[in-house]
């Protein structure tokens, strides 16, 4: 696979692709429905809190679209998973890695855990929140579930090469 550093942003790419970073929570994956398998003990002593329930991570879906948004992306993106885990919650980090090698086994290897996620180069961030360098992402930010980007067909109809393109 060649590899070329873009001389305008000294960006390293894969065979001069933009560079798409996609969040977890709310983005690829159903938080609600992690928070609907917790026990009703787990319920009421994370009530609010609920990201930092243990294995919570491991027990959510996706949401509808993402897996195939996702692939279809990586036919014409070089696509990232790029997600915050939380610090009281050692679980989530290897629930998070543990949900990708399930969903997106492909994908395994492309997983960054940050808090940072500004601190990334590239193109596009598709995310549902500007917390966690989000807000500052010094390429575009597309904010899933708000405005013009509702779902992952929206985000795929803005993103994908129209025909004849």
């Amino acid at each position: 696979m060649k590899k070329t550093v873009t001389p305008k942003t000294n960006r390293l790419r894969r065979n001069d692709l933009k560079i798409v970073y996609v969040d977890m929570d709310s983005v690829l994956v159903d938080f609600q429905s992690g928070i609907n398998k917790l026990s009703e003990e787990d319920k009421k002593n994370y009530y609010r809190d609920e990201d930092n329930a243990p294995g919570i991570f491991s027990k959510m879906k996706p949401i509808d679209g993402a897996i195939e948004g996702y692939k279809e992306l990586t036919k014409h993106y070089d696509v990232y998973i790029l997600s915050t885990a939380p610090w009281e919650n050692p679980s989530a980090w290897s629930d998070k890695l543990l949900w990708v090698k399930h969903y997106l086994p492909e994908a395994h290897k492309r997983l960054i855990l940050s808090h940072n996620k500004n601190l990334n180069a590239g193109d596009f961030l598709i995310d549902d929140r500007i917390e966690n360098g989000a807000g500052e992402f010094q390429g575009e930010h597309i904010h899933f579930d708000k405005g013009k980007f509702k779902n992952w067909d929206d985000v795929l109809d803005y993103l994908l090469p129209k025909d004849g393109q």
